[in-house]
């Protein structure tokens, strides 16, 4: 069976059986065209609660297909590779934040979206990559315990200078993998492209960049500048749906190292197999944990989200 064959059938059966397929940005391209929806996690997790079909199904990781379950309790949310996680998710347990909260009394507990639901259920609010530092500009606390990510939180510090910031050691390892140098490197050999940069890479790499933002920022970015060349500072599967989307243009990966390796479990078979009800993992919350959980993500929509 081509390929092609294999997104007919999953565009087929995904229609007959009621479902919605979310991919991430960072799943490969044969994911995207089958997919009802291609973006960031959160703005995944808002499509699949409009979405009219009763199951959906997550190209992604663990923790992403949890938040559409938080924001979709109703529907059967399904991952389509069940060992798909996020190393930076499990970085900060329940029972470490609420002791960072003993520590840290007059703080108010901000977390990355790209954490667990149990995670989630003890600290005050999430942002994303896009909206951090609107929300957390929004928010009158002064004092502001960010995790789990110190890079992320670093760059919303310099953009919030009249909040205090404390952070804890963690982040994305794949976006730590590059270094100031791996970005001099780039540019000599690219000496005309414009960098655009996820601000979970470290802060000598993110003050190096053209541009600083979401992956969903940066392919925009990418898009709508007149340039025509760019070094793409995130998970390499950009540089593929930036060229495939703006032939006219030319991308460049700033590292062999910005490989999500968890990202590139999910294959298109997982996906065909998830439809027809195989090796997939379906997600179960208890309903006390979506109340829960759902409180910091509430704030977040409140704030600006």
């Amino acid at each position: 069976m081509t390929t092609r064959e294999l997104q007919d059938l999953i565009i087929e059966e995904k229609k007959k059986r009621d479902v919605c397929i979310l991919a991430h940005a960072y799943q490969s391209h044969d994911i995207w065209e089958v997919a009802d929806f291609v973006g960031d996690s959160y703005g995944l997790s808002v499509q699949a609660a409009k979405a009219t079909q009763k199951n959906v199904i997550m190209c992604g990781v663990r923790f992403m297909a949890e938040t559409v379950k938080l924001l979709s309790p109703d529907k059967n949310v399904l991952l389509s590779n069940p060992l798909a996680g996020c190393p930076m998710a499990q970085q900060v347990s329940r029972e470490k934040v609420l002791q960072l909260r003993n520590q840290y009394p007059d703080h108010l507990v901000v977390a990355y979206i790209n954490t667990t639901t149990d995670m989630k259920r003890a600290v005050d609010v999430v942002v994303t990559s896009s909206s951090a530092v609107q929300i957390i500009k929004n928010l009158p606390d002064k004092n502001i315990l960010f995790i789990p990510d110190c890079n992320l939180g670093d760059w919303v510090a310099k953009q919030c200078p009249d909040k205090n910031f404390q952070f804890i050691q963690g982040g994305c390892p794949t976006h730590m993998s590059v270094s100031a140098k791996t970005v001099e490197e780039a540019r000599k050999l690219h000496p005309h492209a414009l960098f655009a940069v996820h601000p979970e890479c470290i802060k000598e790499v993110v003050e190096k960049a053209d541009y600083i933002g979401s992956t969903t920022g940066i392919m925009n970015f990418c898009k709508k500048s007149e340039a025509k060349e760019f070094i793409i500072g995130t998970e390499q599967s950009i540089v593929q749906h930036l060229q495939i989307e703006c032939p006219d243009k030319n991308f460049y990966a700033l590292s062999n190292a910005l490989v999500c390796h968890n990202m590139k479990m999910t294959t298109l078979s997982d996906v065909y197999n998830s439809i027809i009800g195989k090796e997939r993992a379906v997600i179960t919350l208890p309903d006390e944990t979506i109340s829960e959980a759902r409180k910091c993500i509430d704030r977040m929509i409140e704030l600006g989200g």
